[in-house]
């Protein structure tokens, strides 16, 4: 009982580390309205209590208390896209020229470069995506996708392709009912 207690804490602790490897530097994709986000700062690291000891919710900080937010500030989905930078775009032709000639893993190492340099671009998350199908990695993919949709801001063309890529890997995995509230979805835009 103990080994798949934790079987199943390592994967769920390993499906965090992905999310954390695809949320990009900066933490979280959320910016709230009329904001940007600070790229200059790296962000603080969380505050730890010693182990042993218990923090009474009257004891904790006013803004980390669960419901703490900014009066009037709602975090959302971001406005609009980022654009790709030279660079960036530079390591996608790269990397479709690789997939081209079948080296995915060689395309996928570009493509992360891509992301280091590009870290909101929805193009570089969506070949991502692109190239994890190629190598039959189809949760890692779905997760890269989500990303870029989470980044398509308001932008139709961006959400709709996401939404479409989507569905193809979800009918690849099997996930028929998810595929098609994928396609719906796309069909709405």
């Amino acid at each position: 009982m103990k080994c798949q207690s934790i079987g199943a804490t390592l994967v769920v602790l390993g499906a965090l580390a992905l999310a954390g490897c695809a949320s990009g530097p900066g933490g979280s994709i959320y910016v709230p309205p009329n904001s940007s986000p600070d790229y200059g700062t790296a962000p603080e690291p969380p505050q730890s209590a010693p182990q042993n000891s218990t923090i009474r919710k009257s004891e904790q900080p006013e803004d980390t208390r669960q419901g703490a937010a900014e009066p009037g500030v709602t975090p959302s989905h971001q406005q609009s896209a980022d654009s790709l930078s030279p660079a960036a775009a530079s390591l996608l032709r790269k990397a479709d020229a690789l997939l081209a000639q079948g080296n995915t893993q060689g395309a996928v190492s570009q493509l992360e470069r891509a992301q280091r340099i590009s870290p909101r671009s929805v193009e570089v998350y969506y070949k991502l995506s692109q190239a994890y199908v190629a190598l039959g990695q189809l949760s890692v993919a779905e997760q890269f996708t989500l990303k870029g949709l989470s980044l398509a801001g308001q932008n139709a063309r961006l959400q709709r392709a996401g939404w479409m890529l989507l569905a193809d890997i979800r009918r690849a995995s099997g996930n028929t009912a998810g595929a098609s509230r994928a396609e719906e979805r796309a069909a709405a835009l």
